[in-house]
């Protein structure tokens, strides 16, 4: 589905991304890891044509690196930002009718099946997205990328600032998107969700991809965790 090789990026003369390689197969959830700094966002942000980059990234076959981000959505790539980007003067249902690209309620997802799994936002479906909380906004978030029929979702810490019970419900939510096919990269910093819910994973360090491998066998390599991910 995706494929990323000898990706490179600079911030100035601050060359941060490194030659980094990985891949993210059909209805597969991977997981890049890493301490803040790594260079985990700045990948995702290269991915969807929204940093300079060289090197290859090819999406269903198709080379994408170097095009603008609104022709990577269209070619079916989904992008969460970890600033979460909601309109806040748009309501619930507003912010949700924005991600569905101009096309009718056709996709895997539609305003009903994201209302279904989130009751919450269907309470407020009227509510500006502004007066939300973060967990709301994060769902709103998640679901507005999702109406846009996505065949890949990158996440961008879609956990971080949010409490125990709204982390459950992102993780419920990236399963029932596995179920219908859909891949996700999820970078993340926790652990936890990492580890629960994702096939494969890699870890990132200086701009690198310092290890790859399973999350069993993340959990059997302390010294990765140690010298890594760990604070």
């Amino acid at each position: 589905m995706l494929e990323v090789s000898d990706l490179h990026a600079f911030y100035g003369k601050s060359h941060v991304l490194q030659g980094v390689g990985f891949s993210v197969g059909r209805g597969e959830i991977v997981s890049l890891l890493g301490r803040n700094g790594a260079g985990r966002s700045t990948t995702v942000k290269a991915i969807m044509g929204l940093v300079t980059a060289h090197g290859k990234v090819r999406f269903k076959g198709q080379d994408i690196l170097g095009l603008q981000a609104h022709e990577v959505a269209r070619r079916g790539v989904g992008y969460v930002p970890e600033d979460r980007a909601i309109f806040p003067d748009l309501t619930v249902r507003q912010n949700l009718m924005l991600g569905m690209k101009g096309r009718s309620e056709s996709g895997r997802w539609g305003m009903k099946d994201v209302f279904r799994i989130f009751p919450g936002l269907q309470a407020r479906a009227d509510t500006p997205g502004g007066v939300l909380s973060g967990g709301e906004q994060q769902m709103l978030t998640l679901c507005r990328t999702l109406m846009g029929d996505p065949e890949l979702v990158m996440i961008d810490e879609p956990t971080e600032g949010l409490a125990p019970k709204t982390i459950e419900q992102v993780g419920a939510l990236l399963a029932e998107v596995k179920r219908r096919g859909i891949s996700v990269l999820l970078v993340e910093q926790k652990l936890t969700i990492a580890l629960d819910v994702c096939e494969r994973l890699y870890v990132m360090g200086h701009g690198q991809i310092v290890f790859q491998g399973t999350a069993q066998d993340l959990r059997e390599n302390e010294a990765v965790r140690k010298e890594w991910l760990e604070v």
